[in-house]
């Protein structure tokens, strides 16, 4: 007994003690602040995010530049913790000063200035998603699909975070418009006809290709006395698959999901990681409830997105990554590296896959998929540009009345992927509506900076 509880103790000190003492969960952190300035978080290219003002007296202020702007993916630092600022406590609380400057500081009895955290956000793209959203609620994300970097995060309503503390009674009684929420990785909504990708590789892997499908679209199908509609009743006449999932005729998915069935949709979405754990600790897990027992309304209604699924734009964005980079997925990160007060690279976070969703063969038929569209669907107004784009629309129904949240999932750089985004607009109609516009003002901001 002796023996292993001594092994116990090595093993946990060379393996297991760094990553339990920076766990975000570990409040034993926060005692580091008695003797060391809280870093700062910093923007790609360098901008502040988040610093320390430190007074005459010894009086700290958690100051935020940007104010809203980068509310929830910085998060606060103060009624607890949120964000990144949760995230990469450990990091900002420690310091690697050079030690004669800590010595000299410990003698005199000052504090040690924290460690910087150089993030993956980019304040160029952070500010265009921002303010193309506007005043709507809803998120938006953007990320390298071959690395995982999460370049924007943005999520409204949002809140203050210099005011947080004063106002923390007020934002936490107001249920409507849930504010802390960070809808991005939290948000569950009905995915609408970004879901027919997941529908597609379903048919795929059970036929071996694409061709050969044909429907004549009438408008409407109805099939045990429930009856579902394109988008206002358009007829889309006589299709194949490409053109059905490029004008997201619901008539033809809704017929391609009944003859699937509920137990094959589910296994290939749980494939996709529905009703899965996600490879990031805070991201919601998306829920997704066909059987071999479901009714045929049911089917019907889930493979074109609605349903009972739900899913989170930072899942939606994974599944397009995976598109992206070939059926792989990385480990979605915000910290690019970590930095001493004198400059000195602490440490880098590496590029890490966190598995593969589907193959290779799998991935190009989607993003052959994806790429009409663009080329001739609903999302054609990201045709003609000087980049290439691959996406999907969707428009989700949230209630009897037929008001539908707007969707965009897509990548551009087709040939080589560059940026993925992921988009909803609540109560925003169609996906080429409202999410269209905004994935078109990050991919040209994005492009203009290169």
């Amino acid at each position: 007994m002796f023996g292993a509880l001594a092994a116990y103790v090595v093993y946990f000190n060379l393996e297991v003690a760094d990553s339990f003492i920076s766990s975000p969960y570990n409040t034993r952190q926060d005692t580091f602040s008695d003797r060391v300035v809280r870093g700062r978080l910093l923007s790609s290219e360098g901008e502040v995010l988040a610093r320390t003002d430190v007074y005459d007296g010894g009086t700290e202020e958690r100051v935020y530049p940007y104010s809203n702007i980068f509310a929830h993916v910085v998060g606060f630092a103060s009624n607890g913790k949120s964000g990144l600022e949760s995230e990469a406590n450990f990091q900002l609380l420690t310091s690697h000063q050079f030690f004669l400057d800590q010595l000299k500081n410990e003698l005199m009895g000052r504090k040690n200035q924290g460690d910087d955290v150089v993030t993956s956000l980019s304040a160029r793209l952070q500010l265009t998603a921002y303010n193309a959203l506007g005043d709507r609620r809803g998120a938006v994300i953007a990320m390298e699909p071959s690395t995982g970097r999460i370049l924007a995060m943005v999520s409204k309503p949002d809140f203050d975070p210099n005011t947080i503390a004063y106002n923390w009674n007020y934002v936490i009684a107001d249920e409507n418009d849930s504010s802390l929420l960070n809808r991005a990785t939290n948000g569950a909504y009905p995915p609408g006809s970004t879901f027919k990708l997941v529908t597609a590789l379903d048919y795929f892997r059970q036929h071996g290709t694409l061709e050969g499908y044909t429907y004549l679209c009438e408008g409407t199908i109805t099939r045990q006395e429930h009856t579902i509609h394109c988008y206002a009743n358009t007829v889309h006449g006589s299709e194949n698959f490409y053109t059905a999932f490029a004008s997201s005729c619901n008539c033809a998915f809704a017929d391609i999901g009944v003859a699937l069935g509920g137990a094959s949709l589910k296994t290939t979405a749980e494939d996709l990681l529905f009703n899965k754990s996600l490879p990031f600790a805070t991201y919601k897990t998306s829920t997704f409830d066909l059987n071999a027992a479901s009714p045929i309304p049911l089917v019907m209604q889930t493979a074109i997105g609605q349903g009972n699924t739900l899913v989170s734009p930072a899942h939606m964005a994974l599944i397009t990554c995976a598109v992206a980079n070939g059926g792989t997925i990385m480990k979605p990160t915000l910290v690019d590296r970590v930095v001493s007060p004198d400059g000195q690279t602490v440490s880098t976070t590496k590029p890490t896959g966190a598995g593969r969703l589907f193959s290779a063969e799998e991935a190009s038929v989607l993003q052959g998929l994806m790429k009409a569209v663009v080329d001739y669907g609903t999302a054609s107004a990201l045709s003609g540009r000087y980049y290439s784009v691959a996406g999907k629309t969707g428009s989700a129904e949230f209630n009897e009345q037929g008001q539908s949240h707007s969707w965009f999932i897509g990548y551009s750089g087709v040939d080589s992927p560059d940026l993925v985004v992921s988009i909803i607009v609540e109560n925003g109609g169609t996906g080429s509506e409202s999410a269209v516009p905004i994935a078109a003002q990050l991919f040209d901001t994005y492009y203009s900076g290169l």
